[in-house]
């Protein structure tokens, strides 16, 4: 008799705020909660209870350095990986992403959630911090999906230290309603490799072919591969949220966050 194996979806969720009465944390519980009652397992690094090193140093290294006299971070940690030398807080972050994600990041789903300080409009092309889009383009383009992840829109929560608790309540339940199909979304686009020339002679630059192809179009083909033009509303990475939450409690400030303001906090969840 042959028995049937059910693997049961492993979820982690990056989770940094200092305070556990917070909104984010708040966010967080509602993310557990509902994940779990998908059937999801679910996984919590909270980084500041765990007193997790967040600078680059070389206590991330057990044993000695392949070269002491000028420390390269990049160079000796990944030797120190392929030696099994790594530090052991993280080496147990990289078995949770493991078995978030069975052991490549290929055709894996990750998203970045934020509280700010600061107001939506204040995040707009023209408003006094700039496009929202250019702030988030290095941690999903040069983090997330460099590292080979399926990038979701973001989940940012404007402002919610200025908002009534009616609309953080709303907030909240908007955020448990995108939980309920967040698989089935459709991911952020990103240039692939084909498009540009993966050599040190062509700079890895854009193929002047792809160049002469979107010389035609209106809009810029990324946030980062603007060249030169506007980017398209349909490209805009956090529209589609905001107007979720406005349309189904008119009158909120929309839902998510960036890096910028001094006290914002994050987490990101990644999904096998």
């Amino acid at each position: 008799q042959v028995g049937l194996r059910i693997t049961q979806k492993t979820v982690l969720i990056v989770y940094a705020h200092q305070s556990p009465g917070s909104f984010n944390a708040a966010v967080r519980e509602v993310a557990m909660e509902e994940l779990k009652e998908q059937g999801y397992r679910v996984v919590v690094s909270d980084l500041y209870a765990m007193n997790f090193r967040a600078n680059a140093t070389q206590d991330d290294i057990i044993g000695d350095l392949k070269n002491p006299e000028l420390f390269q971070y990049g160079e000796e940690t990944m030797h120190a990986w392929m030696e099994g030398r790594l530090s052991d807080d993280i080496v147990a972050e990289q078995r949770k992403v493991l078995e978030a994600e069975l052991i490549i990041f290929q055709e894996k789903k990750a998203m970045l959630s934020f509280t700010t300080g600061a107001t939506q409009t204040m995040f707009r092309p023209d408003g006094i911090n700039g496009d929202i889009n250019v702030t988030l383009w290095p941690l999903q383009n040069g983090t997330l999906h460099f590292c080979g992840f399926q990038v979701l829109p973001p989940q940012v929560f404007w402002s919610p230290a200025h908002c009534p608790p009616p609309v953080r309540t709303a907030m909240l339940d908007g955020w448990r309603a995108r939980l309920k199909g967040l698989l089935a979304e459709k991911p952020l686009t990103f240039a692939p490799c084909e498009l540009f020339d993966l050599t040190f002679q062509g700079g890895f630059m854009m193929f002047p072919k792809v160049k002469e192809e979107r010389e035609s179009q209106p809009f810029g083909l990324t946030t980062g591969h603007h060249l030169g033009k506007p980017l398209s509303l349909t490209k805009l990475q956090f529209i589609k949220l905001s107007l979720q939450l406005s349309i189904s409690k008119p009158g909120t400030l929309g839902k998510v966050v960036t890096l910028a303001a001094v006290h914002t906090c994050m987490f990101y969840i990644t999904v096998n």
